[in-house]
């Protein structure tokens, strides 16, 4: 077993491994204080709409992110802000949602929570430690330096982390080192602010530290899934390295940017600050949010949004439901993925050597909404069938295709076995799949289904039989094997 060294050049030789390529599903779980009040601005896509036309101070005091409360509550005359002021009152603190969270989260079983996800096709669960709020879900040996009883009365990540592992699910922690709330004097309100307000004083670096390597000792995470960024004077190959030698098949997310003082500096002047605001929204509205240049990563992330082809380095893209990680009580079921369009969207990042990081929001007792829960086990349901076509797969030498007559198409791969994913419905008693030349001594068949299948090859076109009993699903899978030849 390689003993990793404290040094970049050293963690940068960890190798993924095979079960977090294979696994392709996991659970995001987002719950603390900021699931009290459970409120953001709601509104499919209205966030970016905003962004395109008021800036980012308007997609700041409109951030649809329920979990970012503490910060928008203070944006003036924002709606979470009015929202507060309204429900809770003006000198009603974040602070006084403690108890309250403690109180109601006294109701919350965790083996519940791991059944669902088992259910759901999960092979591994993510759960937050620590959000911006500074919070802490575990009654840690470290506490808050600035909070005296700043965490949770029980211990949230022990239980979920013995109930995910005792059903063969692997678990992983999220701990927000870039962003605190707790440190920072003034709010969040544009992308300068947010990656440039990451604390690094002593006081600060010691406590993240500390709790990492807490969190590393007592619960053996698989995943280390920092979000924002990372002190820069902390020595972030030494953490990277403690946990590879703890747990060498562990893996490690890419937010873990360490900001330079000098563009740090630069980024605070009135000239960088308009510069680094045009840049990032240019980014931001085309290729979604991305961190630029990790230090060292195993996998990337994609936010709320995907990518458009095969991508060589492993990545996953995470996402609520709806618009939002923390549960919003103000989304309406238009706001949610519909079972159809979540399958949908899994096959796609899938077939892109993608995973999915799907999130789930519960209320302050541990209740996972229903319409949350009849979302995930209807992707349970379809993997029960189709399952075989994603776990374990690779990407083929494309990912999309199409159907004579329009139909979407994705492809992975696995052993000798090509799979085919019809996006729709096929409407007719055979579908065509364009630019599809396999060999004659082909066995085809639609997963579910112990039928004959007749097929025939036409040209670089080949035509496929479709079950006269075929079922409604989300998606429709097809294997060949031996797969077509590269």
């Amino acid at each position: 077993m390689k003993n990793f060294q404290p040094t970049l050049k050293s963690v940068r030789e960890h190798e993924l491994p095979d079960w977090y390529n294979d696994a392709k599903l996991g659970i995001f779980i987002h719950w603390a204080l900021f699931s009290v009040p459970a409120f953001a601005p709601i509104g499919k896509g209205e966030n970016l709409k905003i962004l395109a036309k008021e800036g980012w101070k308007a997609y700041y005091a409109h951030n649809p992110y329920a979990e970012w409360y503490i910060n928008t509550m203070k944006i003036p005359d924002s709606p979470t802000q009015k929202y507060h002021n309204e429900t809770f009152g003006e000198d009603f603190s974040y602070d006084n949602f403690i108890p309250m969270f403690n109180k109601a989260s006294e109701k919350w079983n965790p083996e519940k929570w791991a059944e669902l996800f088992k259910k759901a096709g999960a092979k591994y669960v993510v759960l937050v430690t620590k959000h911006h709020d500074g919070f802490l879900l575990w009654p840690s040996e470290y506490p808050h330096p600035k909070r005296e009883n700043y965490h949770s009365k029980r211990d949230i990540i022990g239980e979920l982390t013995k109930a995910v592992k005792s059903r063969g699910m692997k678990m992983g922690l999220y701990y927000s080192s870039g962003l605190d709330n707790t440190f920072i004097e003034l709010y969040i309100k544009d992308p300068v602010d947010e990656f440039t307000q990451t604390p690094n004083s002593e006081e600060y670096i010691d406590m993240i530290e500390a709790h990492w390597k807490e969190l590393i000792d007592k619960y053996e995470p698989s995943i280390l899934w920092n979000d924002i960024a990372y002190p820069r004077d902390a020595n972030v190959a030494k953490l990277f390295a403690y946990f590879y030698n703890k747990m060498p098949d562990g893996v490690i997310n890419d937010r873990w940017m360490q900001v330079p003082k000098f563009l740090s500096k630069f980024a605070n002047t009135k000239i960088g600050r308009k510069i680094v605001c045009w840049y990032v929204k240019r980014l931001f509205l085309t290729k979604g949010m991305e961190t630029p240049n990790p230090p060292h990563c195993d996998f990337t992330t994609q936010e709320y949004s995907t990518c458009p082809h095969i991508v060589e380095k492993k990545w996953e893209a995470t996402r609520g439901l709806g618009t939002s990680f923390g549960l919003n009580r103000a989304e309406k079921p238009e706001d949610y993925l519909s079972v159809e369009e979540l399958v949908r969207l899994f096959v796609d990042i899938v077939s892109k050597n993608g995973n999915l990081l799907l999130n789930l929001g519960p209320e302050a007792d541990g209740t996972i909404p229903e319409i949350q829960k009849t979302r995930v086990l209807g992707l349970g349901k379809w993997l029960e069938i189709n399952g075989e076509a994603i776990y374990g797969t690779r990407p083929w030498i494309r990912a999309e295709g199409k159907t004579t007559n329009g139909i979407r198409v994705r492809f992975t791969q696995k052993a000798e076995t090509l799979y085919i994913f019809l996006l729709d419905i096929p409407k007719k008693s055979t579908v065509t799949i364009e630019s599809l030349v396999v060999s004659k001594e082909s066995k085809i068949r639609w997963l579910g289904y112990d039928v004959p299948i007749d097929w025939k090859q036409k040209e670089d076109a080949l035509n496929i039989e479709v079950p006269k009993n075929l079922a409604k699903s989300p998606v429709y899978t097809i294997s060949i094997t031996p797969k077509p030849p590269a």
